[in-house]
């Protein structure tokens, strides 16, 4: 299965999805007008993934910003991921970003995956 990789830009997050390197990350801004349209290949390619997943699939999000058009589309994300037997997710948030953990708590009480909830600055 190819990686998914797409490059972050000032309205959208990098997003990497390596099956190989068991690598599965979203880091940066989801400023998007139409995140439907810029999450459907991360969906897609997630749904082939849920087929034959690795043993052991964490995901990681770092988003500085994240609005609330994009909020929808990352909970469709995580609808997949609910899928995948020994999925986790690993939702960072900066430490002065209140609204940054309260979207990560509100998302892990949507889905049946574990979260771990870590600080950076």
């Amino acid at each position: 299965m190819d990686p998914l990789i797409i490059k972050e830009t000032a309205e959208t997050p990098s997003i990497l999805m390596d099956k190989a390197k068991g690598k599965f990350e979203l880091t940066g801004k989801s400023l998007t007008d139409n995140p439907s349209n810029f999450y459907k290949p991360v969906i897609e390619w997630l749904t082939v993934y849920v087929r034959t997943p690795n043993p052991e699939t964490n995901i990681s999000f770092k988003f500085e910003y994240l609005n609330i058009e994009s909020s929808k589309s990352i909970l469709d994300l995580m609808t997949v991921l609910d899928k995948i037997k020994g999925a986790t997710v690993t939702w960072y948030f900066n430490e002065d970003d209140e609204d940054m953990e309260e979207i990560g708590e509100e998302l892990a009480e949507l889905v049946n995956i574990p979260f771990n909830f870590k600080i950076y600055s």
